[in-house]
C-alpha cells in the first residue's frame, strides 16, 4: 500500500469530516512540530511520541505565539472550540496514517484538559488592580440660569 502525503490525507479528511477547516489541520501539524522541538530543548533528546496533554500544552503556547489575542477568533473560524476538537482532529490524522499512536493513546486524553476561554482569552484580559479605587463622583451639573 502506498503511503499518501499530508496534502492528500487532508483532502480526504476534510471531504469526510466537515467540522474542521483544512488550515486547522496544517496548524495542528505545525503545533506538533513546535511541541517536539520544545520537548527536545527541555529533555535534550529527540522526542518520538507526544501525549495528548503534551500536544495540547504545546498547541496552546504555539497558538498564543502565532495569533496572540486573535486565537479564539481564528480557532472559531476553523471549527476548533475545545480540547476535544483537537483530539478529534488528531484521531482523524491517525486514521489517515499521517499521525501515529501508541496503545495507551486515547481520544479521552483530550477531554477537559483546559478551558479555551481561560487559555486563550484570559492572558489578554486587562489586569484588575488589587486595590482598585472607587471611581470619582463628579458633582451634579448646576441648572442653567434662565434667560427671560
Amino acid at each position: 500500500m502506498q503511503k499518501i502525503g499530508f496534502s492528500e490525507a487532508l483532502d480526504s479528511i476534510v471531504a469526510s469530516d466537515l467540522r474542521y477547516q483544512r488550515d486547522a489541520y496544517a496548524f495542528l501539524r505545525d503545533a506538533l512540530d513546535f511541541t517536539t522541538k520544545q520537548q527536545k530543548k527541555i529533555k535534550g533528546v529527540s522526542v518520538r511520541h507526544v501525549t495528548g496533554p503534551e500536544l495540547l500544552d504545546g498547541m496552546r503556547k504555539y497558538a498564543l505565539k502565532e495569533f496572540g489575542p486573535m486565537v479564539i477568533t481564528v480557532f472559531d473560524n476553523w471549527g476548533i472550540h475545545s480540547c476535544e476538537d483537537v483530539g478529534n482532529m488528531v484521531f482523524n490524522l491517525i486514521g489517515s496514517g499521517v499521525f501515529g499512536k501508541t496503545e495507551e493513546d486515547s481520544i479521552e486524553d483530550f477531554k477537559n484538559v483546559y478551558d479555551f476561554r481561560e487559555a486563550f482569552v484570559k492572558p489578554f484580559a486587562p489586569a484588575k488592580s488589587a486595590t482598585a479605587k472607587p471611581s470619582a463622583q463628579l458633582p451634579a451639573p448646576k441648572p442653567a440660569a434662565s434667560r427671560e
